[in-house]
């Protein structure tokens, strides 16, 4: 099957480069067989190479190759960003379906009412730990940094010139909503209308209960019910297979177009403020796979491998909600966490647990806050602990939400909202990185969670 694909490859593209020869007609025909028999031969090579690497070498020459073509070619590189669209639109198509039979599979699966309180309070408590930590590491960083404190005067207002129409439309979706009203959102009047709008926290809370449900009632009459839900959940398996094929054009397409769009003179201009986020980031990346390491006995590399494909789409989509099939197949086939575990806690993680997102929004209000000369004392920097916990609940896992999240630290704690104009020219790029650090986190969780319940299948180790 692959010889038959390379051959049509090789004959469609010797066909099209002699076609194009011919709109030369300078060329004599000697030149123009030369030319094609050579863009041949380089094709062969190019087809050759590309079927014999596994899929997260392809996507991450994809990446390496969408930067490259962004530099070269600039904002005319964003012509390409609709097969990166594309690409985004078929993963999506295929999250609600997955994610509330998953749910409703994994709950019921989980069997007793006991297992699912308990699986449910070690997946909080993780999600409560790894929110409180990534918060006081982007403390840190940025009280012992101070990225906000050497931003020159001059930037400052080309940033907040170029920025505050971005700045204005952002404070305007981001409404008014206290804790309560947050946290009443969680339950949907029309389940419904939650899944036909995505509202993903709403879908996993009808999911939760109704496999719950399932879990209590006659396991012989319930057994048609879990069989339906378990064949949807394996056809969309199926489609993200096959969706995942395409990963490395979408995620070339996607670089290509962030790269070309905001080029480098942006994040030069606010570099401290962008290295002190990555860094943290970086930490954050290093970090789980060590704790998992320490918890289960898995190998460093080895949780890193198993994860490379979700987070190279998570970096590049900048979607914890459109990783999210990706994550879970990652999650089952790489790491060995079992799908009643894995399609619990990665729902849930890719809506409420956002560690990267958490850390970004403390070295971001800190950074505002340096820049117009505010010095927050620790009881201002503990409220900002509570409310940027408080504010990742119910928070969809979407492009730029951090951002919204940001607007409410930053009305909390009395700090201009017009700030947030200063990091929109980089905002984008730090959403992939950090986006990058919330599925990573979400693994980590079911890793750990499928080992304490015995469920988790070591790579390389006999069960």
């Amino acid at each position: 099957m692959k010889k038959r694909s390379l051959c049509v490859a090789l004959i469609s593209a010797a066909f099209s480069v002699l076609a194009l020869s011919f709109s030369f007609p300078f060329l004599s025909l000697t030149l123009r067989l030369s030319a094609m028999l050579m863009l041949a031969l380089l094709l062969f090579v190019f087809f050759k190479v590309w079927l014999r690497v596994n899929l997260p070498t392809r996507i991450f020459f994809g990446l390496l190759l969408g930067a490259v073509f962004g530099l070269l070619w600039g904002e005319q590189a964003a012509v390409i960003k609709p097969l990166g669209t594309a690409f985004i639109r078929l993963i999506k198509m295929i999250v609600v379906p997955l994610i509330f039979a998953s749910l409703v599979v994994g709950a019921a699966s989980l069997g007793d009412i006991k297992k699912v309180g308990r699986v449910g309070l070690k997946t909080l408590a993780y999600f409560l730990v790894s929110t409180v930590f990534s918060i006081f590491l982007g403390l840190l960083l940025a009280n012992t940094l101070r990225p906000g404190g050497s931003l020159p005067l001059e930037i400052r207002q080309d940033l907040l010139a170029n920025y505050q129409q971005s700045a204005e439309q952002t404070l305007q979706k981001s409404g008014v909503q206290s804790y309560t009203e947050i946290l009443l959102e969680i339950i949907p009047e029309n389940p419904i209308q939650s899944m036909s709008q995505g509202h993903i926290l709403q879908i996993i809370f009808f999911a939760l209960i109704m496999g719950i449900a399932i879990a209590t009632l006659d396991p012989v009459q319930m057994e048609p019910v879990r069989g339906f839900f378990h064949g949807i959940n394996e056809i969309m398996a199926k489609i993200v297979h096959g969706v995942i094929q395409l990963a490395p054009f979408g995620v070339f397409a996607l670089i290509a177009a962030v790269v070309g769009t905001f080029g480098a003179s942006i994040l030069l201009a606010l570099f401290r403020y962008a290295l002190v986020v990555i860094v943290g980031q970086i930490i954050l990346l290093l970090i789980y796979p060590l704790i998992v390491g320490a918890f289960t006995g898995m190998r460093f590399g080895d949780f890193i491998r198993g994860l490379r494909p979700a987070q190279l789409i998570a970096f590049s989509t900048s979607s914890s909600s459109a990783t999210l099939p990706v994550t879970i197949q990652c999650n089952e086939e790489n790491l060995g966490v079992k799908n009643d575990i894995a399609s619990f806690v990665l729902p849930l993680g890719a809506t409420i647990n956002m560690d990267g997102t958490a850390l970004f929004q403390a070295i971001s209000a800190l950074f505002i806050a340096q820049v117009y000369g505010i010095e927050l004392n620790l009881s201002a920097q503990l409220m900002l602990v509570v409310t940027a916990v408080l504010a990742s609940i119910g928070t969809a896992g979407a492009p730029g939400v951090g951002i919204l999240m940001l607007v409410i630290i930053l009305k909390q704690l009395g700090i201009p909202l017009e700030g947030i104009a200063l990091i929109l020219g980089v905002e984008r790029i730090l959403d992939m990185f950090r986006t990058m650090v919330n599925i990573t986190s979400d693994s980590a969780a079911a890793v750990m969670i499928a080992a304490s319940e015995k469920e988790l299948s070591i790579p390389g180790q006999i069960p």
